[in-house]
């Protein structure tokens, strides 16, 4: 066994002396915690502290011993990072792009391990099955904020790879996916994001994912909290070295599994805290009036599972420094307690109860302790009970702002060609000042229309006849959300997009409904497309239909189908399947959906009207 030299690790300790404990936006445990953990392991186990390339300290020497030595009996991606820190993945990113374009290698050589796992620290994640040496690149965008500039830039990005595969999607969490990137042409668009004020970094695999807040942050006369700051400093937290000032975090380098933070700015709950592992919900405390924060924990889907959030009794301040030192705190824990043997019971629910909710709050109240930033933790308040119903986001709505509107843009499934980014880009520029907002259903918000230029907006080409972009679309085809689907996802059973966008617009055609029908759309059970939240969620799965040719019932793609979701203030995960095993064709499918249009929520057949 190969002894960790203590001294490669301690000619960067004075990079952290500058810097004091009790700084609320430095994080506490950076200092010192990676020396540790190198002279307790130098003698049994031999990862690097440090990458020589980088100069940056690995994820890995920031995870304590014991968190070490479970990590190196765990599962084969636990044992990937130890040999080779995820960190500095953008380093070979840059050099594998060098040799590609130097002809001295092609993508087949890469690596395995870093093309199909490690790279993902990177956010690029290899579509091996379906445009093998093309990747999609996952962004951050905290609270969904861009502006016309980095949309034109994405657009730029992908053109070349053609009309099928180069194209950009909007999220479940308000962020960017570029698709059909090539390693060869990586640096230039992560180059390109940095000089945007945007990153790749740690969006993928074992990371904080992108910080989810209100689309209607600063903009909305029912507000309770601007998101804003919050989700700024929150992906500053996880992505941003302290130290360096450069985009990629170490002390987070290391997770068991990925983490989502949600932020809600009002009782709409437009991020959707109730499916997040941190789901902080707006509330005044009940004695002295002040905003906070109600906290929610452990809300995830997956192949396995699927949790909704449960109350942690926790409400802090809404302030920038409660909400970052929560996070840290929480982050901390999971990160060196959490599973790393079984990947699906490394998600935070599992570590909220094995300990028990009480005991969990108590731990996380003395790590925030353990800070010493003066940050109080109280009680969970009550919540308003006064009636209150969720607002819609497409269309046009005044705005807190005298003589301002936003303006809601459906991008059907969240699929963008690069001809329709660069449009929402030219909208930005004459209409909203460049800014450009996303939904987590996939949409985009215009703001701070003037009101006298509404019309104007309205009568747009790009939002004209023809266009899949509409501001006014019906109740069924405004909401539609769907995952990547079989398209580029080597894991789903379905093709979702191009289903999801034409059978909406059958059953336009079909039905009509007195009121928005969410419909969801995923491929596989790991539920990226959120179908257990959905008004009707439609799932991939195996289904049999009757061969003429053969006179059997043959195996054909079909589905599950979800029923009896929400969102909001009284949020409610449909678990369990309403029907099982429909052929995804559309005469089976389009009748069924039609039945439980009418009988679920009420529809009428047009032909009868």
């Amino acid at each position: 066994m190969v002894r960790i030299d203590p001294t490669i690790f301690a000619k960067f300790l004075p990079l952290f002396i500058g810097f004091s404990r009790n700084d609320a936006f430095v994080p506490s445990s950076y200092i010192g915690r990676g020396v540790i953990t190198a002279q307790l392991l130098a003698e049994t186990i031999t990862f690097e502290t440090t990458d020589s390339r980088t100069g940056k300290p690995t994820g890995t020497s920031f995870l304590p011993a014991e968190a070490i030595d479970r990590a190196s009996k765990g599962n084969p991606i636990e044992k990937a990072k130890l040999a080779k820190d995820g960190t500095s993945a953008f380093v070979d990113v840059y050099e594998y792009a060098a040799k590609i374009r130097e002809g001295k290698m092609t993508w087949e050589e890469v690596e395995a391990a870093d093309l199909n796992t490690r790279l993902k620290f990177v956010g690029m994640l290899h579509r091996d099955k379906r445009t093998p040496g093309q990747f999609m690149l996952r962004l951050k965008v905290p609270n969904g904020i861009v502006n016309s500039d980095q949309m034109r830039f994405y657009a730029d990005c992908v053109e070349k790879y053609g009309e099928e595969r180069g194209v950009i999607d909007i999220t479940t969490r308000q962020n960017i996916q570029l698709r059909g990137v090539k390693i060869e042409d990586a640096p230039d668009i992560i180059d390109g994001l940095h000089a945007r004020n945007q990153t790749s970094f740690q969006s993928a695999l074992d990371s904080v994912r992108n910080m989810v807040g209100s689309p209607l942050a600063g903009i909305d006369e029912k507000e309770m909290v601007d998101t804003r700051e919050f989700c700024n400093a929150l992906n500053d937290l996880v992505s941003l070295d302290p130290v360096t000032q450069t985009r990629g975090n170490p002390m987070w380098g290391n997770l068991p599994r990925k983490f989502n933070i949600a932020v809600s700015g009002s009782r709409d709950d437009f991020s959707h805290t109730h499916i997040n592992d941190i789901g902080l919900q707006p509330c005044p405390h009940a004695t002295t009036g002040e905003m906070g924060f109600n906290v929610v924990l452990g809300g995830y889907m997956s192949i396995k599972r699927v949790a909704e959030s449960i109350p942690a009794d926790i409400w802090i301040p809404a302030d920038r420094n409660s909400v970052v030192t929560l996070s840290e705190a929480i982050l901390r824990i999971f990160r060196d307690e959490s599973d790393r043997k079984d990947r699906q019971k490394a998600r935070l629910m599992w570590l909220v109860e094995k300990y028990g909710i009480k005991e969990f709050k108590a731990a996380v109240i003395k790590e925030i302790s353990s800070y010493k930033r003066g940050v109080a933790v109280h009680d969970a308040q009550p919540g308003p009970t006064e009636p209150f119903e969720r607002r819609e986001l497409l269309g046009v709505h005044k705005q807190k702002q005298e003589g301002k509107s936003r303006v809601g843009i459906l991008v059907p499934t969240g699929r963008l060609s690069v001809k329709e980014c660069r449009e929402i880009a030219d909208l930005a520029d004459r209409y909203s000042y460049g800014e450009i907002r996303l939904t987590v259903e996939q949409n985009v918000i215009l703001p701070n229309v003037d009101d006298d230029k509404v019309d104007a907006l309205l009568n747009e080409d790009a939002l004209g006849k023809g266009s899949r972009l509409q501001v006014n679309p019906g109740f069924i085809e405004g909401n539609v959300v769907s995952c990547t689907g079989a398209q580029f996802c080597g894991l789903a059973l379905i093709e979702t997009k191009a289903n999801a966008e034409s059978i909406a617009k059958k059953l336009e055609e079909l039905v009509t409904v007195d009121r928005p029908i969410r419909i969801h759309w995923t491929g596989c059970p790991n539920s990226c497309g959120q179908v257990q939240v959905a008004d009707i969620g439609i799932m991939g799965g195996p289904a049999r239909k009757f061969d003429e040719a053969t006179g059997k019932m043959m195996a054909a793609p079909g589905c599950k189908i979800f029923v009896g979701g929400r969102i909001g203030e009284d949020a409610h995960l449909s678990l369990e399947p309403f029907k099982e095993g429909v052929p995804l064709e559309d005469d089976i499918l389009i009748p069924e959906l039609v039945e439980i249009l009418k009988t679920q929520f009420g529809a009428v057949e047009k032909k009868a009207r």
